[in-house]
């Protein structure tokens, strides 16, 4: 999955296991308000990525803390992006810079629902270059991902219908002409990231 980042962009995956709940720091699990066993142990094994990322850029010991957006609240001079399913969690962290922000999301590698489809593509979306079986899919996570590094910069509640994905361009662009690049892997997992270059509007 690396392969997918820019050179300044940390990146990392784990399989959820049973137990990853105690990776969150006190201060992370006062933070996050759901007490359902899934939900922690998920959010455990995405910080215990984070944690581990941010450590390889220097950054030790700081709690991310779930503010009332749901967003992860990142240190100073740091931005990132995690996400899980029912089974895997990935993280992406980079100092800020070249990269303004990130976004990342994950899915399994099957193909979208027809009616989730529906809901999730516009007329003005590109997805000939990415495998037909799965390019709903991956634009599903392309879009999750965008609204995650738009957000932080821009604090618009997007729909999907506000996002444009070009994944020929590797590209998308939301309502508020936020631009951001797009790459992504298929294995047993989509997993897309999103990012806005630092010189970009």
């Amino acid at each position: 999955m690396i392969a997918i980042a820019p050179s300044s962009v940390r990146v990392g995956c784990r399989v959820i296991s049973d137990g990853d709940e105690n990776h969150l720091l006190p201060e992370e699990a006062r933070s996050i308000p759901s007490r359902q066993p899934l939900m922690r142990r998920a959010s455990g094994a995405a910080r215990w990525i984070a944690h581990r990322l941010l450590t390889e850029l220097g950054v030790n010991d700081v709690a991310i803390l779930r503010t009332p957006s749901g967003a992860p609240a990142w240190p100073e001079g740091i931005t990132g992006s995690f996400a899980h399913d029912d089974d895997m969690a990935v993280a992406a962290v980079a100092p800020v810079g070249h990269i303004r922000s990130l976004g990342i999301d994950v899915e399994p590698a099957q193909p979208l629902p027809d009616d989730i489809f529906a809901l999730v593509a516009t007329r003005a979306d590109q997805t000939a270059a990415a495998d037909r079986h799965l390019a709903g899919r991956i634009l599903f996570c392309a879009k999750e991902a965008v609204y995650k590094a738009a957000y932080p910069l821009d604090r618009e509640v997007l729909g999907y219908e506000d996002i444009t994905v070009d994944l020929n361009a590797g590209a998308a662009t939301t309502k508020t002409g936020r631009k951001a690049s797009l790459a992504y892997c298929v294995a047993l997992r989509v997993v897309v990231l999103a990012f806005v270059d630092g010189d970009a509007r």
